[in-house]
């Protein structure tokens, strides 16, 4: 929504791709070109805080080592097991560092979602600036990315239990990378920090034992254009209990959004590239307007999951039939209308939601599902200007803290309800 952009509304600075050199070690350097420019995104990895950040949760030789294990790779097959591998091995260093298993080097609390994506970022400027020692097509190049992509979010780890344990509900949850990161580079993401503090646990529910399984999605228009929703989910929606994706939206709540629109805003994204429009989807003759949650709304916002209030949000803008200009409708969309905003806004949160929910109805499938919006993770009083603040503070940590708490907490209520009293 219009306040929602408001609140969330970055200053963005358009800037060139200018390369930018990943920390090598030097037997490395050789196979490096540094010519090549990165991303916006990838730029901001020569940023102070980026760096601090790494160092500070002993992720910082990360992108290092992926370069050497690149430049170990004597073709295109080896170089994507190599992708593969060390993708998974970030994702799931930073799921056991976030649920307190294994070593955790540095300071930094060990709920950061943020190490996970500066460490990946790193590995992507390390690929793309990677000079193999063999013929490698920008195709080929390309395929890598994805894979890298996929393996360090979590998107191809999804597995839920099998026959043997039939009385435990699936859940599956997503999260977002951190984002608005020109109005501050320190911002973490309550919704990744949720997804690696909940990624196979089992939480206890009314209705029994729930196993969760997540996954991270980038903040980029390009990656949602070219379908990585619907094909990481497409194979895990069929065996699923319920799913929720997640992400960041208004200061001090939470929302539970009722309805989804097929319109994406101009708000950029973290490669400040906008991509205003109808949202692309495949089969666009039967795209519809508007998506609707399954979850159970109505037994989430009346449990006492949390210190945060959690509304159930049914206000949408749209077009209304025969006419031309938007308005906010504060009970949902009108019968003919045409989508501007759902009730997550026009923005990532919103598209994530909406392909999610029309997978559901594309696959006939009568699950509970939807999107839960979190409050913003605000750093404390003291800490708010990010020219002299710091990268944590006492307030940042438990309000993440309690944040992700009750993300948790809301799953357990919604597995745990009967889905069709529910929606009835």
């Amino acid at each position: 929504m219009r306040r929602l952009r408001a609140q969330l509304a970055a200053v963005i600075v358009v800037s060139i791709a200018l390369p930018v050199t990943p920390a090598l070690a030097g037997e490395s350097a050789g196979c490096t070109d540094t010519s090549v420019p990165l991303t916006v995104e990838e730029q901001r990895l020569d940023d102070p805080v980026p760096k601090e950040i790494l160092e500070r949760s002993g992720f910082g030789a990360v992108a290092s080592d992926f370069t050497r294990a690149l430049c170990r790779a004597d073709s295109f097959r080896e170089a994507r097991r190599t992708a593969e591998r060390q993708g998974q091995r970030l994702w799931q260093r930073a799921v056991e560092r976030a649920q307190g298993r294994g070593q955790a080097d540095g300071d930094l609390s060990r709920a950061d979602d943020r190490p996970l994506y500066w460490a990946r970022l790193g590995m992507t400027a390390a690929l793309r600036q990677w000079k193999p020692g063999f013929a490698l097509s920008d195709a080929q190049r390309t395929a890598l990315g994805d894979q890298l992509e996929r393996s360090s979010r979590g998107q191809d780890a999804i597995g839920f239990p099998g026959d043997e344990k039939k009385d435990m509900k699936r859940v599956l949850v997503t999260g977002f990378d951190p984002f608005t990161l020109d109005e501050d580079i320190r911002i973490s993401n309550p919704s990744g920090a949720a997804a690696l503090a909940l990624d196979g646990t089992v939480v206890r529910t009314k209705a029994g034992p729930a196993r969760i399984e997540t996954a991270m999605f980038p903040v980029r228009w390009a990656d949602f254009t070219q379908g990585m929703v619907e094909r990481t989910l497409r194979p895990h929606l069929p065996e699923v209990d319920l799913f929720t994706t997640v992400s960041q939206g208004r200061p001090g709540r939470f929302d539970i959004e009722r309805h989804n629109g097929a319109w994406r805003g101009t708000f950029p994204d973290n490669d400040n590239i906008s991509a205003s429009g109808t949202v692309p989807v495949s089969d666009p003759a039967t795209q519809p307007q508007w998506t609707a949650t399954t979850l159970p709304y109505q037994d989430i916002v009346s449990a006492p999951t949390g210190r945060f209030p959690v509304k159930d949000n049914t206000e949408v803008v749209e077009i209304p039939a025969g006419e031309n200009e938007p308005v906010t409708r504060p009970d949902g969309p009108t019968e003919g209308s045409t989508a501007r905003e759902g009730g997550g806004g026009d923005y990532l949160s919103n598209e994530i939601a909406y392909r999610a929910t029309l997978l559901r109805d594309r696959l006939g499938l009568d699950i509970p599902g939807g999107h839960v919006h979190t409050p913003v993770l605000e750093f404390g009083p003291g800490n708010t200007d990010p020219a002299t603040g710091k990268i944590t503070d006492p307030e940042f940590l438990e309000n993440r803290r309690d944040i992700v708490d009750q993300v948790r907490s809301i799953v357990r209520v919604a597995a745990g309800t009967d889905s069709a009293e529910s929606r009835s």
